[in-house]
Formats: structure tokens, sequence, C-alpha cells
């Protein structure tokens, strides 16, 4: 099987799933991938000369003084300060482009809920960034149909005919043969979500982690994390009764009911639908060119009794899929647990965080690549597309079509081009970062970020370049290519993401579905309480308040109760089988 590249691919989560495209039967996709989306886009030229002068590689720069909507995805753990408007990331947007950027902000954590309800209430923004699935938004007529207007954007264009987007894209194509979003796109995948271990207790315990991390299962995790435990009981760092994995990203703060980012892992390399990843809970079968439903099969049922070892074995903490991540990240940190989710983000502040209650020197640390389970998978997972851009149908009735393409091309430079993306992520150079002899970037003396892996000092006198002027933010960084998202790596990041290419292999990209208006809603319809009834069984089961042999049959009765045979008919329907 084809190895993954090594790449920087800035995920959130990396999401398996069903998605929709535009596909008939199985033996007309050749022709319908062709003439749906185009294999490659020629840019086209617009009337004003202002417009002309921008293409690919040119700054874009408005003649005269314009306003953008944009609504903003504000993290509480970086919140927006006013110093981001007077001498920050917007200020230099304007500065560059003479757009001033009139922001809309919502919390992170309610984003969606908020946005949903402008929307629907027509006072949409022009611009809406950080969206993960645009369906409930597609069929209402408020946002542009933007695969209409791409051929306008030339830094989008370059790199969809560069690197060969269509299949990607397809993926995100309605019935009606466009999408409707913009999404990041990638060179090609790589992971994010991965874990990390206190390398100095595995030593101890005489768990090689780097040695056997190539070929390991979750079985073998497992009976590793006995040994620590053990030699951490021996020590006094913990009693029997204590559990040394309280894992974040999975209980009531982030973890959406569904087990989260450790589950999606784990379901994964089971090659079924889990966790973050669990969505209407349908697979491809490549063998067998059809879609099944993955969480009544032999392989989620071997999935969940591997999950159970960990918290039967006394390892892992029942409470991970109840509890605020705050909590599992404390316990980490004081050394009460030896193991716990990271992401390529976070890694820097989880190792300053070490040093504040540890202290450097006392501890050590390996982000290590995820376990095998009946696949040798990533867990990239599939697709080269990250969260993106919608645009409302508000900007082009406002602003007319002209004054639409012209915030396109805006938008094209701002999401798309490497100019943007260097700003957005490393701030201005001389200001924030240096260019090296060598080509690569540094922050200067004095500067921090640890978005970008560069942890503040002990006491904490450092600039931090994302707090203070909103640099390395979410809602602008993302996307672009391999060499310019991993030139920030420190080692340790570097090593994982080199790692798990040469471990692991590429998952495939499955076929999209593109149903209609009704037979989304009819989706819906099953997949809601099917998927929570799926949900709340997973978790019993992982838990151990159900016993997996005594009440499987139990549970897949009660998921064919809820219709599960009806999904995979309407899938094979809308496929084309």
């Amino acid at each position: 099987m084809k190895k993954l590249k090594l790449v920087c691919l800035l995920l959130t989560a990396s999401m398996i799933g069903s998605c929709f495209v535009a596909c008939t039967g199985s033996e007309d996709k050749e022709e319908t991938s062709a003439t749906t989306i185009p294999s490659q886009i020629e840019t086209q030229p617009t009337e004003t000369e202002e417009q002309l002068d921008y293409v690919y590689g040119e700054t874009f720069h408005s003649d005269v003084p314009v306003t953008y909507t944009m609504f903003f995805s504000d993290a509480s753990w970086y919140a927006m300060q006013d110093s981001w408007l007077t001498d920050g990331i917007f200020k230099d947007i304007e500065d560059i482009t003479n757009v001033h950027l009139d922001i809309k902000s919502y919390d992170s954590s309610d984003y969606m809920n908020n946005i949903t309800l402008d929307i629907n209430a027509g006072e949409a923004a022009y611009i809406i960034p950080k969206i993960y699935d645009d369906s409930a938004f597609v069929d209402g007529g408020a946002i542009v149909p933007i695969s209409k207007y791409v051929q306008y954007m030339p830094n989008f264009v370059d790199f969809y005919n560069t690197y060969n987007m269509q299949e990607d894209l397809l993926t995100i194509t309605r019935s009606d043969g466009n999408y409707y979003k913009l999404p990041g796109m990638y060179d090609s995948t790589m992971p994010d979500y991965s874990l990390l271990v206190r390398k100095d207790l595995f030593d101890a315990a005489g768990v090689d982690i780097e040695a056997i991390e190539k070929d390991y299962t979750w079985e073998d995790l497992c009976d590793a994390l006995v040994k620590v435990k053990a030699y951490m009981v021996s020590e006094g760092m913990c009693s029997e009764s204590d559990y040394i994995w309280s894992d974040l990203w999975c209980g009531n703060e982030s973890g959406q009911g569904n087990g989260g980012n450790l589950l999606k892992l784990m379901g994964n390399s089971y090659d079924v639908n889990a966790g973050w990843a669990i969505g209407d809970g349908m697979r491809y079968d490549q063998e067998k060119d059809e879609f099944y439903f993955s969480p009544t099969t032999d392989k989620y049922k071997e999935f969940l009794k591997v999950a159970h070892k960990f918290v039967a074995e006394g390892i892992l903490d029942p409470e991970t899929f109840t509890q605020d991540d705050s909590t599992a990240t404390n316990k980490f940190f004081n050394g009460q647990t030896a193991i716990i989710s990271v992401n390529k983000s976070q890694y820097a502040n989880f190792v300053s965080n070490l040093d504040t209650n540890l202290g450097a020197g006392n501890y050590e640390v390996y982000y290590a690549v995820a376990p095998r389970g009946l696949t040798n998978y990533s867990p990239a997972g599939a697709g080269r597309l990250e969260c993106g851009v919608m645009i409302s149908q508000k900007a082009l009735d406002e602003l007319g079509e002209e004054g639409f393409i012209k915030m396109l091309r805006f938008v094209d430079w701002l999401f798309y081009s490497k100019e943007a993306y260097t700003l957005c992520k490393w701030g201005v150079e001389g200001k924030t970062y240096q260019v090296n002899a060598d080509g690569s970037k540094s922050l200067l003396p004095g500067m921090c970020c640890s978005g970008l892996g560069y942890a503040n000092d002990e006491e904490g006198s450092m600039t931090d370049i994302r707090l203070e002027w909103g640099y390395a933010g979410g809602n602008f960084w993302y996307g672009h290519t391999m060499e310019e998202a991993s030139d920030h790596f420190i080692p340790p990041v570097a090593a994982f993401v080199e790692h798990v290419g040469e471990y692991r292999d590429a998952v495939p990209l499955s076929p999209g579905l593109a149903p209609t208006e009704d037979q989304t809603e009819e989706l819906n319809l099953i997949a809601t309480p099917l998927i929570d009834n799926v949900n709340t069984w997973t978790l019993s089961f992982v838990t151990g308040k159900e016993d997996i042999d005594a009440k499987w049959d139990e549970y897949v009765a009660s998921c064919e109760g809820l219709n599960s045979s009806g999904l995979v008919d309407l899938y094979a329907e809308i496929y084309g089988k």
C-alpha cells in the first residue's frame, strides 16, 4: 500500500466518514468525475483594470478602501485582543490590501450555533471561515455555490491544478454539481492527533517506546502500560486503584458524546467509524465496492473489546469520557498519568506545563505514532481537505457581481497566497520573525508562540505573537504545501510526522455520494437517533457498564430496530448500486 509523504497539515480533527459528492453508478464514476468538476481550471479575467492586475503570485490591493464583514471563531485560550486590530494581524491585512475586515466574533465553543442563527436570520457576514461541515447551509440559498466563481481566484486555481485536487473536491460537491465552501487544500495527507507518553517512565519500566512503535498494536500498548503502572506503584507514584491514563478531547467539553479523539484514533485503525469520526457510521468497502454500516460489524466488536481492555486493566480512567479536558491535562502535568492525547499545535504547550509542574530535566516525553489495529492505516485519515470558508449570498446581493468578484480576489489572497499564509502564521519579518541564512524562519529573540512550538520562558516574560497580535490563529492558518506548512516544526514534531509516513499506510479515499435534498433529509432522520444509540452503547461497552459478549446481539438488534439496514439501502440507492 502506498506510504504517506512527509507533509504538514494542521488539522483540528481529521475525520473518516461519508462525504457527499456527485456520483451516479459505479460504472459511471469516471464520466461523472470528469464532467462535474474539471480536472483543470482556467483563470478568467475580469472587467476592471484593478482586478486584471491581480494574478497568481501578486498581492491583492484595492485602489479604494473597502470593508468586508467576516465571522470570527474566537478561541478562549488565545482570545482576540484590541491589539490585533490596532497593531496586529487585522491591521497588517488592511495595510497591505486596503481592506478593512469588520469582525463579528463568537466564542469557538459556540461558533457554529451562533453563525447558524445569524445566517438563518439573514444576518450573515460576507466571509465565513472555520467551516467543517456546510451541510446545514447548502439548501437554504444563503450560501453561494462557490465552485461557480473559483475561476476568478488565481491562487486557488494554481493549487488545484498543480496538485490534482479534483478527486478531493468531489468529496464536498453536492447533488447540483457545486461545492459551497472553499476548503483548506494540502498537497498530501498527514497526521496531527496522536499520543504523548512519559518516556522516562516507559524506560524505567523496561519499555522502549521508540523501538516498538513501528509495529505495535493497541494490545501491545496496553501491555506496556501495565508494566508502566507496576513501576509507578512500586515507586509510590500511584496506587493499584489509580488509573495512569486520563485522556482529553473525549469528555463533556469536546468529546461530543461519542468518545472523541481517542475512539476516533482507535476506530480508524480497526477500519470502523468511531468517536469524532462516527459520522453516520457508514464506511466504504474497497474490495466489494459498496457502503456498509460499520458499528455493527465484527471489526467494531473487536475495536470495543480492545478499548475496554484499557479500562479493565486499570489503565484508562472511564471518567475520560465524561470529564472536562482540564481534568485530564492537569493529571498529566502533575505526573499522575503517563500518557495523553496530543496534537502538533499543543506539543510545546504541554512541555511548558510539564516544565512548570515537574521541572525541566525531571521528565522526558515522546510523541508516539498511534498503534495498529486490524489495519496499518495512518491516523491522518483519507483526503487532503481541511475546514474551509463559505461566502454568503448576502455578499453577492449587496456588492453586485463586480464587487463580489473583487472580494473573492481578496479572499483568494488571504486564504491561498503564500504571502498571506506567511503573514498570518509568522507575523511581520523584523517584528516577530526572521529569515535565517539557510532560508528557514525563526521567531526573533523575546518572541514565543506555543502554536508554532516556541514556548515562553520560565518567567513568562516573552511576547506571545498569537496572544498579543493574533498571528498563528486558526481562522486563517490552514492549507498550503508541505514545505510551507512544516516550516515551524520543532524536532520532536518533525520526527513524529516522519515516523508516521514511514510506519503507517495511507487511507484510501472513499467515493462520495450526492443525495438529493429529500434523500439528505431521509438520511438525517435515520442517522440521528441511530448514531445516538450507537454512541450510548459504545461508551457503555468501553467503560464496562455493559458486557460486550453478553449484550452484543441486543445492541445489534437495537441498531436494526432504528433502521440501520435502511441506511445501508439508501446509500446503495444513492451510489447507484
